[in-house]
C-alpha cells in the first residue's frame, strides 16, 4: 500500500507514516490522541485544583487544544474558532428569550456549510482527517450550553425538567470558560460531550463533592477523602482501545481513548459501586456489550455513540412538540453530514424505531410469564436487531444514494415493508398520553433522575 503523505495538519511525523505505511493525517491524529493521554495525568497530579487557580486550568486546557487542533488539522483548525466564535456573540448580544434558537440555527448551519463544501466543493477527500469530526463535537457543546443557558435564566424551575434543573446554567460564562468547554485537549479531538455543569465543577474542583458518600449516605466533606484514582479504569479502557484497534482501528479508538484521556485527567467521575469501588462513566461514550446483545434498535443507538444520544434527547426530543421521533433522526442526519447516505439510514431508522416500539407495546407482556419465555423474547429480538441494525446502516457506510438503492432493492425493500405494516397494524399510545394516564409514575421516575441525569433516567426510561 502506498502511504498517501497529503495532510492538512503538521509534517514533522512524515517520516514515521513512511515506516509504518499510514496515512500522514492519521498518524497526527493517533499520535496526538496518545500525547493528550500522558498530558491528562500530568494535567491532573500538576494542575490540581488544590495547587492551580480554575483560571490556570482554563487557560491551559485551552492552549493545549488549539496546539493539538492545529498539529491535526492545520489553519483549518480556525473553523473551530468561527463557528465558536459567531455563537458567543449571539449568545453576548442577542436576548436571553430566542438566543438558544439563533445559536442553534447558526452553529448546526456553519457545520453543515463546511460539510458541504468539504464533500462537494474543495474536495477534501484525498485526507482521512476529517477537520467536521471536532466541529460536530463542537455543535453538540454550543446548541446544549444554549439551551441550558436558557433553561437558566428564563425558565422558571417548575416549567423545568428534574434533569434539566442540574444542567440549567444561572449565569453566561466568560469568553474563557465558554472556550475551555468547548476546544480543551481532552474533548477537541474526538470528543465526547459534556454538560457545561459538569465540566465547570471539574475544572473548579468541585466534581467529587457530591459523589464522596458514605455508607450511611451522607456525604463527605470536600477534604476529608482524597480523590479516587482513574488508573483502573484508564488502564483497562486503553487496554481495550488496543484490542479493539486490532479489530477496527478507527471507530473504537476514539471512543475508548477520548475517555480516557478524560479520566486520566480526572474528569468522568460518577461515584461508586456497591463494592465501594469508584465509577468513571460519566461521560462514556460507548458499551460494547450492550450494543452486541442490544434487543431493541433504541438500546443499541443508546449504547453506541451514548453522549450524542443525550445530546439529541436534550435539545430536540423533549423539546419538539410534534413527532419527537422523526425530528430527532432528522436533526442526526444533519449532524453527521451532506452525503445522503445518512439521510437514507435515518428515514429508515424512524420506521425501525416506531416498528420495535410498536411490538414492544403490544408483544413483550405476553413473554414475560416465565424466565424460559422471556429467554425466547430476548433471542428472537437480538436476532432482529442486529438484523435490522445491519440493513439500516448500509447506506451510512456506502454514503451514494445509487449503490445503497441498489442494496435495499436486493432485499426487496422487505424490512422497510414489515416495518411499515407492523407500526399500521399495532397501536402504540403517544408519549403525552401515556403521561397524563399514569403522572405519578412519571414524576416519580423524572424525581428519581436528580440523583444521576446521565445515567439513571436513560435506563429507568427504557423500562418505563
Amino acid at each position: 500500500m502506498a502511504t498517501s503523505t497529503s495532510c492538512t495538519g503538521s509534517t514533522l511525523l512524515q517520516p514515521i507514516s513512511k515506516i509504518i505505511d499510514l496515512p500522514l493525517d492519521q498518524v497526527n491524529f493517533v499520535v496526538c490522541q496518545l500525547f493528550a493521554l500522558v498530558t491528562a495525568f500530568w494535567f491532573r497530579l500538576y494542575l490540581h485544583p488544590s495547587k492551580t487557580s480554575p483560571f490556570i486550568r482554563h487557560v491551559v486546557a485551552t492552549l493545549l487544544g488549539f496546539y493539538l487542533a492545529l498539529f491535526c488539522f492545520g489553519w483549518y483548525a480556525l473553523h473551530f474558532l468561527v463557528q465558536s466564535g459567531l455563537a458567543y456573540g449571539i449568545m453576548i448580544f442577542t436576548g436571553v428569550e430566542h438566543m438558544h434558537k439563533y445559536c442553534f440555527v447558526v452553529t448546526l448551519g456553519y457545520l453543515c456549510f463546511c460539510q458541504v463544501t468539504r464533500a462537494y466543493v474543495f474536495d477534501y477527500g484525498m485526507y482521512s482527517a476529517d477537520f467536521t469530526g471536532p466541529m460536530m463535537v463542537i455543535t453538540q457543546k454550543i446548541t446544549s450550553l444554549a439551551f441550558e443557558i436558557h433553561d437558566g435564566l428564563m425558565k422558571r424551575e417548575e416549567h423545568l425538567k428534574p434533569s434539566q434543573k442540574y444542567l440549567a446554567v444561572r449565569k453566561m460564562p466568560s469568553l474563557l470558560e465558554y472556550l475551555s468547554y468547548n476546544c480543551n485537549f481532552m474533548g477537541i479531538l474526538a470528543g465526547p460531550t459534556c454538560s457545561y455543569n459538569d465540566y465547570i465543577a471539574f475544572i473548579e474542583g468541585r466534581w467529587y463533592e457530591p459523589k464522596h458518600l458514605e455508607s450511611n449516605g451522607k456525604e463527605n466533606g470536600r477534604f476529608k477523602q482524597s480523590d479516587p484514582s482513574p488508573k483502573r479504569d484508564v488502564i483497562q479502557k486503553v487496554c481495550t482501545c488496543a484490542l479493539s484497534l486490532m479489530v477496527y482501528l478507527v471507530i473504537f479508538f476514539h471512543s475508548f481513548t477520548a475517555d480516557a484521556i478524560n479520566n486520566a485527567a480526572g474528569f468522568g467521575f460518577n461515584g461508586y459501586n456497591a463494592d465501594g469501588t469508584p465509577k468513571w462513566d460519566r461521560i462514556s461514550n460507548l458499551r460494547i456489550l450492550n450494543i452486541e446483545f442490544a434487543t431493541s434498535f433504541k438500546m443499541f443507538l443508546d449504547n453506541w455513540n451514548i453522549q450524542t444520544a443525550l445530546w439529541l434527547k436534550r435539545v430536540c426530543y423533549e423539546r419538539c412538540p410534534y413527532n419527537p421521533t422523526a425530528a430527532t433522526f432528522l436533526l442526526s442526519a444533519i449532524w453527521h453530514g451532506a452525503d445522503p447516505g445518512y439521510y437514507l439510514t435515518f428515514i429508515t431508522g424512524i420506521v425501525v424505531t416506531m416498528a420495535a416500539r410498536a411490538v414492544r407495546h403490544n408483544v413483550r407482556q405476553h413473554f414475560l410469564g416465565s424466565a424460559t419465555l422471556k429467554l425466547i423474547y430476548d433471542v428472537i429480538t437480538w436476532f432482529s436487531t442486529q438484523m435490522a441494525i445491519c440493513y439500516t446502516v448500509v447506506p451510512f457506510v456506502l454514503l451514494a444514494v445509487g449503490p445503497s438503492l441498489k442494496f435495499y432493492s436486493s432485499w426487496y425493500c422487505c424490512i422497510h415493508l414489515i416495518c411499515v405494516l407492523l407500526v399500521l397494524v399495532l397501536p402504540v399510545k403517544s408519549r403525552r398520553t401515556k403521561q397524563q394516564e399514569q403522572p405519578s409514575s412519571v414524576q416519580a421516575n423524572e424525581q428519581n433522575c436528580l440523583s444521576s441525569p446521565h445515567n439513571n433516567c436513560n435506563q429507568k426510561q427504557k423500562a418505563t
